[in-house]
């Protein structure tokens, strides 16, 4: 069991030009995940001079530690949401998730990436016989208000979508879609780079000094040197790179959650076939709910919250194991496959599982994305190179609050409560 992700070890990874730090931008950029490569994309194309400063690697964070899916819909019930905000906002945020969808698949499109994009949409499966009634009762107002393509399967029916019976049905959205993320991230690196981005890697900004009252300019500073911006976009995520001062209004809001996943060997089409016959992507409704889906190569990738802490080698591989005996429970007939890899990430999950954008103290961001990022941080990177050249409307987060969490000041210490907190709500429901 190799402790790596797969889509970066099956993807020729993305090295940007070496270049000289340039002592000035029109934007920098921190972080080089989907948001500031979508960004530094979206810039570049405009003309602008983007330079994008990332402490690791190109994508090497939450954008290519995930479960490989590309999802329409809320992280959070459409009923509930609408009922607390109007069914306006609601449905204006559900959209929101159609479009970047659709965002990802035009730069695929575009930019001729290859990372077997499919759209074979998402099955939401009931892990209990009343969160099907929760699906039936919402999936009408769903379809009146936001999404037509939904369809609802019963537990008559559900054993012709997935070769296992601990579901009682389920709700498929349609316009949901799948890729491989390594490859996309290398697609969409090169793409930016081909079209004029300065990208550097391994060079963390660790201090955000504001260098004109009022207004956007910022001083960037680095262990290789300092770059003056006239605008930074922060696109950090969870990371912890630089220093509380310049960080900790989101650190305040984030909570870093990991997430862990294990790839089987190829199980050969017809084994994978009768597992997972629509090859669509696959979420529970449990609390500590898990996800998978089919690879091209017939690999069954399987992910969840299987212990509430964060990855490291140690961590990966004890999770890895709690994994591999709930896929065989999910799947006896896969009991005996071979698990090829596992490993961990980092959720940055924020209270009200919602994504927050917009400006704070001259320094625009976009993060929180609370496990449906990998479509919505590449959307919400061109929505803010729209935000940042002065169309405000084009964030569609732009007047959600975002209050700090109480007694959170970055590290998450109250995890295993959360866990503990979380399974006694699965046990009784």
């Amino acid at each position: 069991m190799k402790l790596d992700s797969y889509w970066t070890d099956t993807a020729t990874a993305f090295v940007p030009a070496e270049r000289p730090l340039p002592a000035k931008a029109d934007v920098a950029i921190i972080g080089g995940g989907f948001t500031g490569l979508s960004a530094a994309l979206a810039f570049a194309k405009q003309g602008a001079q983007i330079v994008v400063l990332e402490a690791g690697t190109v994508a090497h964070e939450a954008s290519t530690r995930n479960g490989g899916h590309v999802n329409n819909g809320l992280a959070v019930d459409y009923a509930t949401l609408a009922a607390k905000v109007g069914s306006e906002q609601a449905g204006a945020w559900y959209r929101a998730y159609d479009a970047a969808v659709d965002t990802v698949a035009r730069l695929v499109e575009e930019e001729t990436i290859a990372c077997d994009f499919a759209r074979n949409g998402k099955l939401k499966l009931a892990a209990r016989p009343a969160h099907f009634d929760a699906l039936a009762r919402g999936v009408e107002r769903l379809r009146r208000d936001v999404d037509t393509d939904v369809e609802l399967i019963d537990a008559a029916h559900i054993r012709e979508e997935i070769g296992s019976d601990l579901y009682f049905g389920g709700l498929l959205q349609k316009r949901s879609a799948q890729m491989h993320m390594g490859r996309f991230a290398a697609g969409l690196g090169a793409a930016a780079q081909r079209h004029g981005a300065a990208i550097h890697i391994r060079t963390p900004a660790t201090r955000l000094q504001r260098t004109q009252r009022n207004g956007h300019a910022h001083r960037v500073h680095t262990p290789r040197g300092v770059v003056d911006a006239a605008q930074v976009l922060v696109a950090t995520g969870a990371t912890r790179h630089g220093d509380y001062g310049s960080y900790g209004y989101w650190r305040r809001r984030i909570v870093p959650i990991g997430s862990f996943i294990i790839v089987t060997e190829p199980l050969g089409r017809e084994r994978a076939q009768q597992a997972l016959s629509g090859r669509r992507t696959y979420t529970t409704t449990a609390n500590l709910h898990n996800y998978f889906r089919l690879t091209p190569d017939d690999r069954l990738i399987f992910g969840g919250r299987a212990r509430f802490a964060l990855s490291s080698p140690a961590s990966d591989e004890k999770s890895g194991r709690i994994l591999k005996a709930e896929l065989a429970r999910n799947f006896p007939q896969l009991a005996d496959a071979r698990i090829d890899y596992c490993w961990g990430g980092l959720v940055d999950m924020t209270q009200d599982r919602l994504p927050h954008a917009g400006e704070k103290d001259g320094l625009y961001y976009s993060m929180g994305y609370s496990g449906h990022g990998a479509q919505m941080s590449v959307h919400m990177g061109e929505c803010m190179a729209r935000v940042m050249g002065g169309d405000a409307a084009a964030n569609p987060w732009r007047d959600l609050r975002w209050p700090a969490i109480p007694g959170h000041f970055g590290p998450p210490w109250f995890l295993p409560a959360i866990g503990i907190y979380f399974r006694l709500k699965d046990k009784l429901s």
